[in-house]
Order: structure tokens, then C-alpha cells, then sequence
């Protein structure tokens, strides 16, 4: 909401000016423009005329009279608008990433890596023993769809084929190794639904 100020200019006098002298000792113009009395009394105000009210502002100090510690802490305190704050974690609270609305999984990507891990350990104990070698060489884990399998096999044969390494020898055994553990996980994905449907 923007709420417009009822001045003209920056130095108009003030509208909610309660129509009295300057209270500058000896001054007779009008007190139109207020200053507050001191850091403690912020909304308790002298009336000052426009040359008083700029004298009394170019003198004005807030911090003056205080101790380095006191202006260090009243800085704090302004930076939570004079709120308590406390560090995370304090006064029984605790930060849970589960509360959070995280749907990235930015927060939770440690524990889910971990997660990740242990699921794929899991995972891999329970593949055929025949397969547990072939998933390993692959970097994959049971159960497995022929889709996911194709997909990382060229994924590995673009890495580790020999043109792609200068004709490199080692390449080009890991690529017959990878090309070993293709076959062998591939016959059992085609073989297992045709035995399912007999």
C-alpha cells in the first residue's frame, strides 16, 4: 500500500503542526516542523520554526553518549526491528527438513543420496546370482527394464569405445566387458517375459 505524504515538499511544514511558538527559548515564529527529544522518547517531540528545526537536526547525534558495546547492540536490535531473535535449533525448536515444502529435494539431497545407496545395495542382493556381476559392470541395479538397460549401454559404449579414446587397447577391453554384460542381462530381460507368457 502506498500511502502518499500530506506534504508538498520534503521541508513543508508539518500538517499535524499543533499551532504554537517555536520552542526554542526566546524564538516567536510559528513551531511547525517537530524533532523528537531524545533516543528514548522518539515520539515525544519539540516544535521547532524551519532554521531551528535544521540547527537542531544537523546537531542531532543518536548514538552520542553511548558505549561502543550499547551502539553494537542497538545496531542488532534494528536489524530485527527490536525483535527477539535466537540461533536455529534454540528453544526446543528444531529445523526438520521433512516439514518443509521442498519440492526439488534440495534440502533432503544428503539423506536421499544415502537413501539411494542403501536401496541400491538392497537391490542388488536380491538380483539373480548370475546377474549381480553384469549389474555391477553396468552400474546398474534389479530389478531392470530393457529400456533402462539400452539406454546405458550406449551410454557406456559412446565413453569407452576405441575411437572415442585415440585407439586406446584398455578402452576397447572395458568396451568387450560392457558389451559381455549387455548380452547377458539382455537375454534374461527378453527370455523372462516370453517365460512369463507360457
Amino acid at each position: 500500500m502506498n500511502r502518499r505524504s500530506p506534504r508538498t515538499r520534503a521541508y513543508a511544514p508539518d500538517p499535524g503542526a499543533p499551532g504554537r511558538c517555536c520552542d526554542l527559548p526566546g524564538c516567536g515564529a510559528p513551531g511547525e516542523y517537530r524533532a523528537p527529544k531524545s533516543r528514548t522518547a522518539l515520539n515525544d517531540y519539540w516544535w521547532f520554526c524551519l532554521e531551528h528545526v535544521r540547527a537542531y537536526n544537523a546537531g542531532w547525534d543518536f548514538y552520542k553518549g553511548m558505549t561502543p558495546g550499547e551502539i553494537e547492540a542497538q545496531v542488532r536490535s534494528d536489524t530485527a526491528w527490536q525483535r527477539p531473535t535466537w540461533p536455529l535449533g534454540r528453544l526446543g525448536g528444531k529445523l526438520d527438513a521433512d516439514m518443509l515444502n521442498d519440492p526439488l529435494h534440495v534440502l533432503n539431497a544428503g539423506r536421499r543420496t544415502a537413501h539411494d545407496a542403501e536401496q541400491r545395495a538392497r537391490a542388488a542382493a536380491e538380483a539373480p546370482g548370475d546377474l549381480r556381476e553384469p549389474l555391477a559392470t553396468l552400474g546398474l541395479s534389479w530389478p531392470l527394464t530393457l529400456d533402462e538397460l539400452k539406454s546405458r549401454y550406449k551410454q557406456l559404449a559412446k565413453l569407452h569405445h576405441p575411437d572415442a579414446n585415440n585407439g586406446d587397447r584398455a578402452a576397447e577391453e572395458r568396451l568387450k566387458i560392457i558389451n559381455l554384460a549387455y548380452a547377458a542381462l539382455r537375454g534374461r530381460l527378453i527370455a523372462a517375459p516370453m517365460a512369463a507368457a507360457s
